[in-house]
């Protein structure tokens, strides 16, 4: 049900596009941070949406579109950030030493307005007129709907507010004490089984124990099924099939089986859980271009005026925007290889590039928003839609680069496939995430060519963020398997989703891929959809085990997923325990807004951290001597972690009831 909305209400305002575009700055930092530390990014919309309300409330003429644009401009933070699951890539392999700012805000930018502009003409068909339940785009029109209903819901509003700070201070100040030294920042256990060796960590970070309460815990049951998969079965069958050397501990022995191989099947499971998700796809979506052009048709022959609600940009502005992207395009790849050992290919690298760009682009941006709609953006393939991306883009180019093959020439084609990899990932992350938005546009009465202009305003103050923040991570801390000549740290950030799309970059142009390893994992992945499939056949739909979730748990190390697990048993648990009880119902969004605080506030203070160990030229700037030993180090991180998530639980629940006396 949308609410009732005046004929033309204020929508974009001067004050609604400034309050967006700072919450995008500090939302966007704090995503790369996050995606760079353990391969996750979440949706910035909810919370975005509870600053906008609480802040714009001071003003009596604010309305509900308005907020709704605010939110539209932030949320391109929570997905434009995806991209530095491959930029990294280009300093892994030694192309960049720093990262420039131009280059790659021009990835970011052009890709974000043609993710933009390739969703515009699925609107209707997977918007309007679909029964997709989209449940973050839902979940924010509830917010929305509910901060602007009443005194409650302004109440509500503020309580909400409160709720982002609270957690952003928690988990800011648990990050400070790992800093210091005065808690582990890992608890693990690692041990022989037989002659094989296994184990379990899980990372000291309240952002990880958020972004699991989001997820949910279908998400959270999948991932705890692939920790099983890696960590129960494969590391231990690998590791005993491949005994340690004399002197070698059970950590690095499985450790080193496991970046090694284990996480080479996991991205086998995470492509062939694409592959089939994209499949499924392909009716939905040629049906939804052909309702769109069949709406736009109609509607000049019948020369009728459309209702606002149903007002896009013209069909004409989107393909002239999108040709006209192809400019700076065609630049910016040109500009890329000028210069290098790939000079004398520059016109057909281009060629083939564009002609990527706009194919692959608009493949993988209506499969993310479909899937946007399916699942919400926080669970949509991105992942799945990097690694076919980057295949693609890496077996594209290297046929072209084969004529002129040499060490020089591979590393500057590898580097080349990151790039154009870089910019239709950005179309994906921001065509999932303009469905959405405009899903909870429609519930708020909003217009929809007014929210396709927020979240260009969106795109383009993210792309600002992206270089300074990956460069000042870069020089503070560096990244795994880069050189990091200019790094101040020894502890490089993870990285984990770059590491992989230049692994098989390299692997695929210089032809060292381990294909059986990925086919390995593609089996398990093909038996993991049909575990799905029948899980959900059985159950008419209320259980699943979403393959990719599972896929990114034996990809990604065990120190992120447990933590995540956590989280979302937690956040099933406190939802369930609110059930039925006075303002259960506001408890549980708060709940949502608290590990909304958790990402941001961890995420920004290693950012400041990062910026601090750039000023002092110190690794580790805040580190104080103690007597601590490791065990004893771990039980503090264990004990403050488990006090501030239920201290914070417990104040969600309280809050709840108190707006709801």
């Amino acid at each position: 049900m949308s609410i009732a909305a005046p004929s033309n209400p204020k929508e974009i305002t001067v004050r609604g596009i400034i309050l967006g575009v700072l919450i995008t700055l500090v939302f966007t930092a704090a995503q790369v941070y996050l995606g760079l530390k353990v391969g996750l990014t979440f949706a910035t919309s909810i919370p975005a949406a509870v600053i906008s309300m609480a802040l714009l409330s001071a003003f009596k003429d604010a309305t509900i579109q308005e907020n709704n644009i605010v939110q539209t401009i932030a949320s391109a933070a929570g997905t434009l950030a995806s991209v530095i699951f491959v930029l990294p890539g280009l300093l892994m392999i030694g192309w960049w030493a720093k990262v420039p700012f131009w280059p790659t805000f021009g990835a970011c930018a052009i890709g974000g307005v043609l993710g933009v502009m390739y969703t515009m003409p699925l609107r209707r068909a997977l918007v309007s007129q679909s029964d997709l339940p989209y449940p973050e785009g839902v979940a924010a029109a509830e917010v929305l709907k509910v901060g602007m209903a009443s005194r409650a819901g302004a109440a509500e509003g503020k309580a909400g507010l409160w709720a982002v700070i609270w957690g952003s201070v928690a988990s800011a100040a648990f990050a400070a004490f790992a800093a210091v030294k005065l808690m582990a920042g890992e608890v693990a256990i690692y041990f022989r089984t037989g002659s094989g060796a296994t184990g379990i960590g899980a990372s000291s970070s309240l952002a990880l124990i958020g972004a699991g309460h989001l997820m949910g815990i279908t998400v959270g049951i999948a991932m705890l099924a692939g920790l099983v998969i890696a960590w129960g079965i494969m590391v231990p069958l690998m590791t005993s099939l491949s005994p340690a050397a004399a002197g070698v501990d059970a950590s690095a022995h499985a450790l080193g089986i496991w970046s090694k191989e284990v996480r080479m099947m996991g991205a086998g499971v995470i492509g062939m859980a694409a592959i089939i998700t994209l499949a499924g796809l392909a009716k939905p979506i040629f049906g939804g271009l052909k309702s769109a052009m069949e709406s736009a048709r109609k509607a000049k022959l019948n020369g009728g005026v459309l209702d606002r609600t149903e007002q896009d940009l013209p069909i004409f502005v989107v393909g002239l925007v999108t040709l006209l992207s192809m400019v700076p395009a065609g630049w910016l790849l040109a500009s890329f290889l000028q210069g290098g050992p790939l000079a004398s290919l520059a016109f057909p690298l281009v060629a083939v590039g564009i002609g990527y760009i706009l194919i692959a682009g608009m493949f993988a941006a209506a499969v993310c928003g479909y899937m946007a709609g399916l699942i919400g953006s926080s669970n949509s393939p991105v992942s799945g839609i990097a690694i076919l991306t980057i295949l693609g883009a890496a077996l594209s180019v290297g046929m072209v680069g084969r004529s002129i093959m040499g060490p020089e020439v591979a590393q500057a084609l590898i580097a080349y496939a990151l790039f154009v990899t870089t910019v239709v990932l950005a179309v994906a992350v921001i065509g999932n995430d303009n469905l959405q938005d405009l899903k909870t546009g429609q519930l708020v009465d909003a217009t929809p060519w007014k929210q396709q202009v927020g979240l260009l305003i969106g795109v383009v103050a993210g792309s600002c963020v992206v270089p300074p923040v990956l460069e000042l991570l870069n020089h503070a801390n560096g990244f795994v398997g880069a050189p990091n000549l200019n790094s101040i740290s020894d502890q490089p950030l993870a990285a984990p989703q770059a590491l992989l799309i230049s692994t098989l970059a390299k692997g695929v142009i210089g032809g060292q891929l381990r294909w059986d390893l990925l086919g390995y994992g593609a089996l398990v992945g093909l038996a993991l959809v049909a575990i799905n499939f029948a899980l959900k056949k059985s159950s008419n739909g209320k259980y699943s085990l979403p393959p990719l979730g599972v896929g990114l748990a034996i990809y990604l190390p065990s120190a992120v997923i447990t933590p995540v697990c956590i989280g979302a048993v937690a956040g099933y648990l406190f939802d369930r325990a609110m059930e039925h009880k006075v303002g259960g119902d506001t408890a549980k969004r708060l709940g949502v807004l608290v590990m909304s605080g958790f990402i941001v506030g961890e995420s920004l203070f290693n950012v400041a951290l990062a910026g601090l160990i750039v000023v002092s030229g110190k690794g580790e700037p805040l580190a104080i001597a103690n007597s601590l030993s490791e065990a004893q180090a771990m039980i503090v991180a264990l004990i403050l972690g488990v006090a501030m998530v239920w201290g914070l639980y417990r104040w969600s629940a309280k809050s709840g009831r108190n707006v709801a006396a």
